[in-house]
């Protein structure tokens, strides 16, 4: 019998992948997702899809705004989906199905009765037959990272959808018609999202603050110490 693997092997994987530091405020951004991926990963009715992809893959882009350096995102992203046992450049490109779909919708309306019936153009076969499969799967194993690539692919359409309390929740319903799981659990890890994400703006704010503080009084420090070698050599 295959021994499953444990948060610690995963979170060991990860770090042996990635061997830089990781910035102090976004470690636990990216251990919690590790986390996340990795219980769903040993779920025996877990199944990846594209909608799901696209969750992880916005969550992560969304939640790691502002990251110094910038040119380690993507070492830490492939190195999340190593240590999980997945390939990042199809998790990118399931993600891209979904988000692809979103943006050729002129509403939410056409979108969910997409789903409905799907309706796939070339290339998005399976992302048809993931949709079909989840909603005549009542062991579907739901997570919250399918609901964020839900809450992206409408937000793709209508970035102010999630502001129109009436029709966010005529949607949630309609989308728990579709996918088997409850209209609450939806609405409760989308207020959740859309909470986090205006949370971290403010952060990404306080943070530039910060840098340009930072970099003001290193300048400041700089021209001191060039007044004094001036006075220095008069």
């Amino acid at each position: 019998m295959e021994k499953v693997r444990t948060v610690s092997d995963t979170k060991r994987d990860f770090y042996t992948q990635h061997t830089r530091p990781i910035n102090s405020i976004y470690r636990r951004v990216v251990e919690e997702l590790l986390v996340e991926i990795h219980l769903l990963s040993v779920n025996i009715h877990f199944r990846v899809d594209p909608i799901y992809c696209l969750g992880v893959v916005s969550s992560f882009e969304r939640f790691m705004q502002g990251y110094r350096p910038e040119k380690d995102k993507e070492s830490i992203f492939q190195a999340i989906c190593h240590a999980v046992g997945s390939n990042p450049q199809e998790y990118r490109a399931n993600a891209d199905l979904a988000l692809n779909l979103a943006k050729r919708q002129e509403s939410i309306a056409n979108l969910i009765s997409w789903f409905n019936s799907p309706d796939p153009q070339e290339g998005e076969y399976p992302l048809a037959e993931a949709v079909k499969a989840i909603a005549q799967n009542p062991q579907f194993k739901y997570s919250r990272l399918f609901g964020i690539g839900l809450y992206t692919m409408i937000s793709e359409i209508d970035s102010e959808f999630w502001r129109k309390q009436e029709s966010k929740e005529e949607i949630t319903t309609q989308l728990a018609e579709v996918f088997p799981v409850s209209a609450e659990k939806l609405q409760k890890d989308f207020d959740l999202y859309q909470s986090n994400l205006e949370k971290i703006q403010q952060m990404i704010i306080v943070l530039e603050e910060a840098l340009e503080a930072d970099r003001k009084k290193r300048e400041r420090k700089s021209l001191e110490l060039d007044v004094k070698k001036d006075d220095a050599q008069s």
